[in-house]
């Protein structure tokens, strides 16, 4: 390409440049923020997609809504989608619930609710577990966590909802999601027992878990 040529593109791109800001600057209020709303809308901060939690039990009953944060660990909000969209979580029990700490569930092979419950916790899917997505997220109330073992790479189907912040699991656990409706059910969830926090009798369940966009 010739040096005039080089040119002439070099002020096209400059020209668009400024038409570009132009545009926006003309543009009536209430139009320039719809069109910054639609930018704003599909970055990757955006909101969703959701996990809804239909919860029954001795404790609570109602709904819990989750935005799940992609943009934070894309391969855990992945995993929990697809179990939830197979039905796997359906029926599953908080098998774990400290008071003031976090309510654990998600055991898909060991903590469904009217089979034997006495190994809840020590389970999970027939997929592969996860690499950790830690992040700098703190685990303040509301926040979704996924569970794992002494291995940080052990996470699989379980997770846990804050009552109450925990600096503690800060960097080493990974945050995945964050209630966003529904916290006052998470509040009312059955509590377990001694330091564990293990669920005796009847455990609070998950009747029906999906995911909405």
């Amino acid at each position: 390409m010739g040096r005039d040529k080089l040119i002439a593109w070099g002020m096209f791109a400059i020209g668009l440049a400024v038409l570009g800001s132009v545009y926006f600057s003309t543009l009536p209020a209430d139009q320039a923020e719809i069109e910054v709303a639609v930018t704003e809308a599909a970055g990757p901060d955006r909101p969703g997609p959701y996990l809804v939690i239909e919860v029954e039990g001795d404790g609570a009953n109602g709904t819990i809504t989750i935005d799940l944060k992609q943009q934070l660990a894309p391969g855990h909000v992945e995993r929990v989608m697809a179990l939830a969209e197979a039905g796997a979580y359906d029926g599953v029990v908080f098998h774990r619930v400290i008071e003031g700490f976090m309510a654990q569930t998600g055991d898909v092979e060991h903590g469904v609710f009217g089979e034997s419950l006495l190994r809840a916790g020590q389970g999970g899917s027939e997929l592969p577990n996860l690499a950790a997505e830690f992040s700098d997220e703190p685990f303040n109330r509301g926040i979704l966590g996924m569970a794992r073992s002494q291995d940080v790479d052990s996470a699989n189907s379980q997770f846990f909802i804050m009552f109450g912040p925990a600096s503690s699991l800060d960097g080493k656990y990974t945050v995945l999601g964050e209630v966003t409706e529904g916290m006052e059910v998470v509040d009312t969830i059955k509590r377990g027992d001694g330091a564990n926090g293990a669920v005796l009798g009847q455990p609070d369940r998950m009747v029906r878990v999906t995911v909405r966009e």
